[in-house]
């Protein structure tokens, strides 16, 4: 709190804490204490309502407040896996009832950042924005001739940060550490998750966000990464208006990828525009690692074509980057999921990272296995149609094994399962029979080719190898056979010297213990005589290595 200044930081500060800890005292009582004293009942019976209103709650928080606390909410509408539907349903519309900042707010971010007026930057800049985001806003423009005559085009969106995001992202970070902090105390959420590294990891995310350079780079990036892909598109930038805080990108607008109906007038077919975005997708987590982390509706359009069209991507302020040992532990997962092969999965899981060495998988192994049993290769409108208590007498049978494995969230993990929960809603919303488990099929069937081709890569290199150390073996058992025969074959064994030596180092220490005490005796009883004080005081050698040598080897 004392990086803070400022009687507003400080009052926001104090809001965001608040609310947590209100939260986290309801939660304690009702999940711990009431189930402690037999009263399990009454807190099922309440906590949906408890849930509902919390939502709520934050939702109206999320909206006074701005910031942060817009993406928090934001992140929470995609977990569909964990929260109910009444609950997403109360976040949902974060995504896009941020109120718009007024023109001279724009002015006062803009014009300095450009170092010029803004109808002197471009010809014209519509006062009303196009969108307004929670960190920042975007605003049609045009660049002059000249300018458009270098960049290739003339029509932009130009994206400012909101007035004074910056201090509001720094309190907003602040108050999360703090809250994580109290989460990392409590055993039942530190043993499942490091609440302090999902926070400095959604810092590093939100930093990066409102760096608009970093965004411009993103962009460029992306479009090199799908630039023999024509079903790919990306606006290009205007780097002479970019600047930290101003961004100006080329205007793709076209049709929103959610409006059905704008598609089939215009001739596409929307189950193949969903087939094509989920295999965009696989392609950028498992084949690129960068993907944007952010493919909600309103960031991706459908851009007709003369010969077809083409997916168009923006906002590139979210992306997130894959390592490759993830990128493969994430490639043995798909396969084992078009293979329905449980154990495949378990052990891909935990390559991923996300399962601790400590983890008792064979349970895991037998709820994977009767999942993919009963509700393997079934849609989104599939699943909505099974009976509920079918799904809750599963999810009591495996639901403790599945709370009690200790996990732990790999790096930019939590981005990975945003894009993928927004993209699985897109497409479902462009086709309700989409079936996630067919569209992964065509994709997981080229990484078990290239999987193939990779593991007959490695045996080659093994067998070579073998063939080496084969082909040299004759001489190695030659030369070990002549160092026998003349005396000079040695055996290593560090364990073995390394006892050898504590054994010769407690031997010296006794030796010189019986020194001392001799030297010590014999020295009191010739004391009169100078000899006597010249032994007493000889003895302090021998004291000294029994004293230093078990001292120097600890």
């Amino acid at each position: 709190m004392a990086e803070l200044s400022g009687g507003r930081e400080r009052a926001r500060y104090r809001r965001i804490v608040w609310f947590a800890a209100r939260f986290m005292v309801v939660a304690w009582w009702f999940e711990l204490v009431l189930p402690r004293f037999g009263l399990s009942a009454l807190s099922d019976r309440g906590r949906t309502e408890r849930l509902r209103r919390f939502a709520r709650r934050f939702h109206g928080l999320a909206l006074e407040l701005g910031g942060l606390m817009i993406k928090v909410g934001q992140f929470l509408s995609t977990r569909l896996d964990v929260l109910p539907p009444e609950i997403t349903a109360e976040l949902d519309g974060l995504q896009d009832e941020v109120p718009a900042v007024p023109i001279q707010g724009i002015r006062a971010v803009a014009e300095p950042e450009l170092g010029m007026r803004l109808d002197e930057a471009f010809v014209s800049f519509d006062p009303v924005p196009v969108a307004a985001a929670s960190l920042g806003q975007a605003h049609r423009a045009r660049l002059s001739e000249s300018l458009a005559a270098d960049a290739g085009f003339a029509d932009v969106v130009v994206k400012v940060q909101r007035p004074g995001i910056e201090t509001i992202v720094r309190v907003d970070l602040a108050a999360l550490r703090r809250i994580a902090g109290w989460l990392s105390r409590v055993r039942f959420v530190s043993s499942r998750v490091d609440a302090p590294a999902l926070v400095e990891e959604f810092a590093t995310t939100s930093l990066q966000e409102i760096d608009y350079l970093h965004e411009a780079a993103n962009a460029e990036r992306f479009a090199e990464d799908f630039a023999g892909d024509d079903r790919v598109a990306t606006p290009r930038v205007a780097w002479e208006r970019t600047r930290g805080r101003v961004l100006a990108l080329e205007d793709v607008s076209a049709i929103k990828i959610t409006d059905v109906d704008a598609l089939r007038a215009a001739g596409i077919d929307p189950d193949e525009v969903a087939d094509t975005l989920a295999r965009v997708t696989f392609e950028q987590l498992f084949g690129h690692g960068f993907f944007h982390a952010d493919p909600h509706p309103g960031n991706i359009f459908v851009t007709p074509t003369g010969d077809g069209w083409t997916l168009t991507f923006v906002d590139f302020g979210m992306m997130g980057e894959i390592p490759e040992a993830l990128r493969a532990g994430l490639r043995d997962v798909i396969i084992a999921v078009v293979g329905r092969d449980a154990r495949g999965m378990v052990a891909g899981i935990q390559r991923v990272g996300v399962l601790l060495p400590s983890a008792d998988t064979a349970g895991l192994e037998q709820a994977m296995a009767q999942l993919f049993d009963r509700f393997g290769g079934m849609g989104v409108s599939e699943l909505a149609a099974v009976d509920r208590r079918e799904m809750a007498d599963f999810a009591d049978e495996f639901g403790d094994t599945l709370r009690g494995l200790p996990v732990q969230l790999p790096e930019n993990f939590l981005l990975i399962v945003r894009a993928i929960s927004l993209v699985s809603g897109v497409c479902s919303a462009l086709n309700p029979t989409f079936n996630m488990w067919q569209a992964v099929e065509p994709y997981a069937a080229s990484l078990v080719r290239s999987q193939g081709s990779r593991r007959v890569q490695d045996l080659g290199r093994q067998l070579v190898s073998t063939a080496g150390m084969v082909a040299a073996l004759p001489g190695r058992i030659d030369r070990l056979l002549a160092d026998a025969e003349h005396g000079r074959l040695s055996v290593a064994s560090p364990g073995t010297e390394r006892r050898l030596q504590a054994v010769e180092r407690a031997v010296g220490r006794v030796v010189s213990a019986v020194l001392f005490a001799g030297l010590l005796i014999a020295g009191a009883l010739l004391r009169p005589d100078g000899l006597g004080t010249g032994l007493m005081a000889l003895s302090v050698l021998p004291l000294l290595h029994v004293m230093l040598s078990g001292r120097r080897r600890r």
